[in-house]
């Protein structure tokens, strides 16, 4: 693992805490013809799942909040989807 921070590294274990941390982010992989879930969504308990999700809630509200539109990191991903086709 990285020791500057909890992101894992080739051959690390992640923390808990890490693959919250990733999962909570806006980021997914992309497939056209299927709904994706995070990579790590799986190695999650459902207790975790549950503080990803709250930690997600939090982040896009704080990132709505310092958009000069009001929108989130994921609202502005889907609306660029929608615009650029």
């Amino acid at each position: 693992m990285n020791h500057d921070d909890d992101t894992p590294g080739p051959g690390d274990e992640p923390t808990d805490d890490a693959l919250i941390e990733e999962v909570a982010g806006a980021w997914r992989p992309r497939d056209p013809r299927q709904l994706r879930f995070h990579p790590y969504w799986h190695d999650l308990s459902e207790e975790a799942r549950v503080e990803a999700y709250d930690r997600a809630r939090e982040n896009r509200a704080l990132e709505a909040a310092l958009d000069p539109d009001g929108l989130s990191s994921t609202a502005r991903a889907v609306l660029a989807r929608i615009v650029g086709g």
